[in-house]
């Protein structure tokens, strides 16, 4: 069943309609999820890459395009329900204790009941509330086993933890690609779906992943805080002169050219509140919207 289709009769069969209201709800959506993101200062670009990861491994399984768009836009809400996560858990600057991980772990279930009654919930459900089951039945929220988990959460599972291997966290550098690949080979059936996993594994070591791996946009890498280090996200369209700030130490930076490319240079100075304030990147929502929206939207 296409669940947006079904929205079409509300509006009597006038598609230029359908679609401008279909496009909004998912515009809306990935809009919230971006902005729980902003609460951690250290996950930026986390949903765009694991969106990225996500439908490259979807599409090289020669999954129909309906499914290839469900599951990209899915990943980008996988995290929806970390906003019930206080932050004094989520930024922790250290290891999380048992009590703590436990609450974390309650950010799927969260995630579902926030969409309850949204016309996408049914669209994404697997994504946001399966993505932490794991094939050895080890996982949460439900302890799935195996092909209990959903196609749509057995790739997003596999994306999310590449790229949190691969990120920089408070008490750790991100590792290698090739270390995190190598992981993954090791955890095949029992925390990573055995198929999936090698698909993946297969396309890091192609380099395949690399263009993602370290950015929060096409072509633009995360930029390096002297402090926290790669926390800083520049969006596509910024110039010369530019201010971009770490949302971590509050650190100010100024864009510039170097050898041609835009990067930051700190400016001793920290950011005033109102710089700091999160807002979202509508024009790259709009993007992966416009992406997945024709596969998707059909009236």
């Amino acid at each position: 069943m296409n669940l947006l289709k079904d929205i079409g009769y509300f509006f009597g069969g006038h598609e230029g309609r359908v679609i401008h209201y279909q496009e909004d709800l998912l515009s809306s959506s990935l809009v919230m999820a971006w902005m729980v993101e902003a609460r951690d200062p250290y996950t930026g670009g986390h949903l765009w890459r694991v969106s990225r990861f996500s439908r490259l491994l979807a599409s090289e399984l020669n999954l129909p395009d309906e499914a290839v768009a469900r599951i990209s836009l899915g990943s980008f809400l996988h995290d929806l329900g970390k906003v019930g996560v206080p932050d004094q858990i989520l930024n922790k600057k250290d290891r999380l204790t048992d009590e703590e991980y436990e609450v974390i772990k309650t950010h799927p279930d969260v995630g579902w009941r926030m969409l309850a009654g949204h016309p996408l919930a049914r669209l994404v459900e697997s994504a946001v509330r399966a993505h932490h089951e794991t094939p050895d039945g080890r996982g949460y929220p439900r302890g799935l086993v195996g092909d209990e988990i959903p196609l749509d959460a057995r790739i997003v599972g596999i994306c999310d933890a590449f790229d949190a291997m691969t990120s920089a966290r408070p008490y750790r550098r991100g590792m290698t690609v090739d270390k995190a690949l190598s992981i993954i080979e090791e955890n095949l059936g029992q925390q990573f779906d055995q198929a999936f996993g090698e698909r993946f594994v297969e396309l890091g070591k192609s380099g395949a992943l690399h263009h993602i791996v370290g950015h929060s946009d096409e072509g633009i890498p995360l930029q390096e805080c002297m402090m926290c280090g790669p926390t800083l996200v520049m969006r596509r369209g910024q110039q010369v002169d530019d201010y971009v700030y770490c949302r971590s130490c509050t650190g100010e930076y100024k864009t510039e050219l170097q050898d041609g490319k835009l990067v930051v240079k700190h400016t001793g100075k920290s950011g005033h509140p109102r710089a700091l304030e999160s807002e979202a990147d509508t024009k790259l929502i709009g993007r992966l919207v416009h992406e997945s929206a024709r596969a998707l939207l059909r009236v």
